[in-house]
């Protein structure tokens, strides 16, 4: 993967964050009984890889 340049890398931190923040407001909506349990197991599971991916390419770009 080539090497992101500062504005990207920039990006997809701030990207990383939001969804780490988004994974927090889902968690919290579960357990006050908010969200029924079968779409928190779906929107979790979805924020879940999206933090993988985004993690593996911040990763993977400071590496190359």
């Amino acid at each position: 993967m080539p090497r992101l340049e500062g504005g990207e890398h920039h990006k997809l931190a701030i990207a990383l964050k939001e969804a780490n923040e988004t994974e927090y407001w889902i968690l919290l909506l579960n357990e006050t009984g908010y969200l029924e349990a079968s779409a928190f197991d779906s929107i979790h599971g979805d924020i879940v890889e999206l933090l993988k991916l985004l993690t593996s390419i911040i990763k993977t770009s400071k590496n190359s």
